[in-house]
Parts: structure tokens; sequence; C-alpha cells
């Protein structure tokens, strides 16, 4: 005994000092808690990795379903995410029998989570089958609402219950570490996924997805095992906060809130246009397995967290996160160019470098315009503002994906019919259109952002004080 405790402490040491956000914890949140409440994030990108990274490539792929109505199912899940900040604001003044606020929530998102992806895999393989499409499309359009709907409820409860339990002063990291772990599970799910479906079969599509609904129950009862301390519910005599009107009233009175929320949603829309496309592409165009191309999911993920722990350093040093975003925007220049070219060169290394950097400029830009965001609302404002924020990027990523989805359609058609210029008749045809639309959006976010990066250079910048973390980050 006398031994194994110095080396315990040795490898606690080594964990803090590599683990992303891990001084975190503290003497009410210890790490070791505060990482098993973290897994309710390990099942929610592993819904993440099924929703846009596995099943988008198989109803486009093997199922022959056309991608214009596959993105627009896939699409569903985002469309109902501007309903975080209600389910935020219930759980915030629930009042339950046993004494809970956030847990009834959790749990609820977990059902939902396992009932949509319990169903999934039967409604796909049916859409195969031309007899009943309309029956068909509406029992899939309900499993991938039901996997949304409920990934997004826990999701927001489960953050609003780790600010709940951490200290004040740790809030903020404690937040930004199970988004890091998010990104972790994002990858790990990926390379799993990835490496179940190698030799693709629908029994074993079904075998994976069914033991992911089942894994997410797993997952999240361990995660939230003696969490949330009883007698933690809002009491009737509990005062109420100021109305959403008040608060949104407050908020849009800045008048370069609106060109903030603008720039949000063009660079929303310009990174996820190609969210079904990405795998469809790799395997159709290039030949890639359905394991290889859930791997880019992986790809993505990774970038992902390196963005967001540049984005930490940065901002911790003082950086101004509107630059930082327009950082983003140019790194997402970059990458759907990479994306774009490696079709001509039939590069599988391009695909990989660009899903990285598509995932690295996404971290960039989203942090940076969050960051802006809680700048220019704090105190009751806040929880107003991230609900903005988040309302209006997952919206316009959900409309981009179903508008890339149809776009990719019509251009792949016209393509096959000769109707395009010679050399433009090719099968990438519709995705490059696509690349190029989601190149010129980055290209008019980066227009709406120039004057308020030039106001703030005027008028001083504003000081993001104390280290830098998300907040109840809504996404």
């Amino acid at each position: 005994m006398s031994q194994s405790a110095p080396l315990a402490a040795k490898w606690m040491q080594v964990a803090t000092a590599w683990l992303p956000f891990a001084d975190a914890a503290s003497a009410e949140l210890p790490l070791s808690r505060l990482l098993r409440l973290a897994l309710f994030q390990v099942s929610v990108g592993m819904a993440a990795v099924l929703l846009t990274g596995t099943l988008n490539r198989v109803m486009i792929v093997e199922l022959s379903i056309p991608a214009g109505l596959v993105a627009t199912i896939i699409a569903i899940p985002l469309l109902v995410a501007p309903l975080r900040a209600l389910i935020g604001h219930k759980s915030d003044t629930h009042r339950s029998v046993l004494g809970w606020r956030r847990v009834p929530y959790i749990w609820l998102g977990t059902l939902m989570q396992f009932g949509g992806l319990a169903i999934m895999p039967f409604a796909l393989l049916l859409m195969s089958d031309p007899d009943h499409v309309r029956m068909e499309i509406a029992f899939s359009a309900i499993a991938f609402l039901l996997t949304g709907l409920g990934l997004h409820t826990t999701q927001t409860a489960g953050l609003a219950l780790a600010t709940d339990l951490a200290p004040q002063d740790k809030r903020p990291r404690a937040v930004a570490l199970l988004y890091v772990m998010l990104l972790a599970g994002t990858m790990l799910a990926a390379l799993a996924i990835g490496s179940l479906l190698v030799d693709f079969s629908p029994t074993r599509l079904v075998q994976v997805i069914q033991g992911a609904a089942a894994l997410t129950l797993v997952l999240n009862l361990v995660a939230l095992w003696k969490q949330e301390p009883r007698g933690s519910s809002r009491m009737p005599c509990d005062p109420e906060g100021p109305s959403f009107a008040t608060l949104w009233r407050a908020f849009v009175a800045e008048e370069r809130t609106a060109r903030l929320l603008a720039a949000i949603g063009i660079g929303a829309a310009a990174f996820a246009m190609q969210d079904a496309l990405l795998e469809p592409y790799g395997g159709e165009i290039l030949g890639l397995s359905v394991g290889s191309t859930t791997m880019l999911t992986g790809a993505w993920a990774a970038g992902a967290l390196a963005g967001f722990c540049l984005a930490g350093r940065s901002l911790s040093h003082g950086g101004d996160p509107l630059r930082l975003a327009g950082t983003g925007l140019v790194a997402g220049i970059a990458a759907f160019l990479l994306v774009l070219f490696a079709a001509p060169f039939a590069s599988i290394l391009l695909l990989y470098a660009g899903a990285f950097a598509i995932g690295l400029g996404l971290g960039l830009f989203s942090v940076g315009t969050l960051t802006e965001t809680m700048v220019r609302a704090r105190g009751e404002g806040a929880g107003l503002a991230l609900g903005a924020w988040g309302a209006v990027q997952a919206s316009c990523a959900g409309l981009a994906i179903a508008i890339g989805g149809a776009l990719r359609d019509t251009l792949s058609h016209t393509a096959s019919a000769g109707g395009l210029s010679g050399a433009l008749n090719t099968p990438a045809a519709g995705y490059a259109g696509v690349y190029i639309i989601e190149i010129m959006l980055l290209l008019a976010a980066l227009v709406a952002l120039g004057p308020l990066v030039a106001r703030r250079r005027a008028d001083s910048p504003q000081t993001i004080a104390g280290p830098f973390g998300l907040c109840e980050f809504p996404t």
C-alpha cells in the first residue's frame, strides 16, 4: 500500500498535466466524479457519429436514397436545437417531487435518444423498399427527431448540472472539460464504429446502431449515479427572474448584435452544408469503405479539438475573439479547397486533411463567436445570449444541410445529363458545386465580421477578464 499511493499520485499528476482543462477539478467536484459525469457527452458524441458520419453515407451510397432527402432527414435534429434555450430554462425552474431539477430532463433525453436509435436501423432498411416510401420516410424522420431531441435535452441539462456542481470559479473550465470529452468521445466512437463496419452488411449495421442505443443507457446511467443532490429543485417561494421579452430587448438594443448574429448564421451554414455529403463523397467518388468514411468524422473531431485548444490558448493570452473567428473562416476556406481537389487528384490524404481542417476552422469560429456573444451579454442576459447563439447557429446549419443535399442532387443530375460544360460533367460535379458555394459563404461571413473588427480596433478592445472557459456551452 505504501508503494502504490505514491504511484497513484504520480499518475494523477500526469493526468492533470496532459488532460485539457483538468484543473477544473475541485474539492466539491473531484476529477474522477467530473469525468464520470462527462460520460453523457460520450453518448452524445456517439449519436453524432451515427447521424452525420455513418448513416448519411449508407443511405446515399448503399441504399441509393437521394441526397436531398437524406440531408433533410439528417437536418431534423439540428432544427430542434433552438429548443435548448427553453429546455435549459425549464430545468432551471423545475419543481420535482423527488427533489431533482436536472436529472429528470437528462433521463428523459436519454430515453428519447435510446428510442430513436432503437428503431432507426429498421426504418432505414425499409427505405430501400419502394412500395411504401411515404411511411418509411415518416418512420425515419421520427427516429432522427427522437434521437436529436434526446441528445439536445441530455446535453443541455447535463451541462447545467455540471455548472450546479462546480464551484463558481471552476464552472467555465468544468464545462470546457465536458466539451473536450465530447470531442474525445466523438473520435473514439468514429474509430470503433468504423472498425466494426469494415465488413459492411445490413445485419451488422443493425447490430451497431442498437448496440449504441444500449450503450447510451449504460453510459448515462453511470454518469448520473449520485451526482445531483436531492432537494435541489426550485422551491415555490423562489423569486422569478426577468421575462424573456425584457432580456431580448436589452440584448438586441446594441446595433452590432444583428451583424454578429448574421455572421454567426452565415458561418454556421457555410461549415454545415457539407455535413451530409462528406462521407458519401469519399465513398462514391474516392471508393472508400463505410468504415473508412466513418473515420472522416474522427478526423473532423480531432480538428475541432485542436481548434478548441488553440482558441483557449489565444483567448487566455488576451486574443480578440472576433479575429479568432475570422481565422477559423480562413481555415475553413483552405479546408474546402483541400476537399475539392481530393477528387481530381484521387487523393485520400487530401480528403482526410480537409476533414481535419474543417473541424479546426469550425472550432476556432465557434469559440470566437460564442466568446464575443458572452462579452456582449453578461449577468442576467447571458443565458439569453447563449440561447440566441445556439439557436442561430443550429437553425442555419440545419437549413444549410438540407439545401446542400438538394443542390448536390440537382447538379449531379444536370451533369449526368450533359448539361454542364464538357469537363464538368463528372460524378463529382454535384459535390464540387456545394463545396464552392461553401467557400463563397465563408467569404461572405468574413465580410460580415470585418466592420466589427474595425470598430473594435477604433473603440479599443474590450478585455475578457479571467481564464478562458465556455460556461454553459450550448452545442
